[in-house]
């Protein structure tokens, strides 16, 4: 298809239902299904790349941006094949009231609202570790999050609201000052554009300033800048990957 041959891509543009997607589908020796949960009463969904050994194997956890979908992040970011002995979860976000949504008719992550009790994709998250940890038995020293725009906001709201438990982050062209207040250092990977219009350099590097304060000299925050404003670009996946090989807890 087109959509994944072109140089670069922005998930605030692109939709895709997961309902394109079959149950199941082989990536390589890599299985992925399509796994539901019920949170609150809600149905929450996930692609799921799960290699043949899942007992010890690193998680990664990769969410899309505002009005994008997991069956694109799964596709065009293709992390499982990047590292094929790696558990990759592709998560699916609800609508989501944005500046730039008002309406919240647009898939997304909930993060702004800092006193939205119980923040219903941190439970969503919750569900899914808990399956990754009792049914997968994944490695609880490698556990990994990265996201474009909205779903790199969520990677730092991640960071922010459980402080130990990752081992690497990469948000891409994301902002996050205020949500890693409560953060511990953690290496941090930043993609990002100064031309970027959608999530502004200034937001993008007061995240990246706060990131740095909170890291101090325990833990790298390493910057990758491209030229592509708001897009995905081409080299990330393989920049985030070698980024998260390096580290564990």
């Amino acid at each position: 298809m087109a959509l994944f041959a072109s140089p670069c891509f922005s998930d605030e543009r692109t939709r895709m239902p997961m309902a394109l997607f079959p149950q199941f589908r082989r990536f390589g020796g890599t299985d992925t299904i399509r796994k539901e949960w019920q949170i609150d009463g809600v149905l929450r969904e996930a692609l799921v790349a799960l290699p043949p050994k899942t007992a010890g194997a690193p998680l990664i956890f990769a969410f899309h941006g505002h009005g994008g979908t997991a069956g694109f992040a799964a596709r065009r970011w293709r992390l499982h094949t990047l590292w094929p002995e790696a558990i990759v979860v592709c998560p699916q976000g609800m609508p989501t009231v944005t500046p730039r949504d008002l309406a919240g008719t647009r898939s997304g992550w909930q993060m702004l609202d800092l006193t939205a009790k119980p923040n219903r994709d941190l439970r969503f998250f919750d569900a899914l570790l808990e399956t990754a940890r009792k049914e997968w038995k994944c490695d609880a020293k490698r556990l990994y999050v990265t996201g474009h725009s909205n779903g790199g906001g969520f990677t730092y709201y991640l960071w922010g609201q459980k402080p130990t438990l990752f081992a690497a982050l990469a948000p891409v062209s994301g902002g996050g000052e205020r949500l890693i207040r409560d953060a511990k250092p953690c290496p941090l990977l930043v993609i990002g554009a100064k031309n970027d219009p959608i999530v502004s350099w200034d937001t993008q590097q007061r995240a990246i300033e706060a990131a740095k304060k909170v890291n101090g000299s325990r833990a790298p925050v390493e910057v990758s800048l491209h030229d592509g404003g708001h897009t995905y670009p081409d080299d990330a996946p393989e920049k985030i990957i070698a980024f998260f090989r390096k580290h564990h807890r």
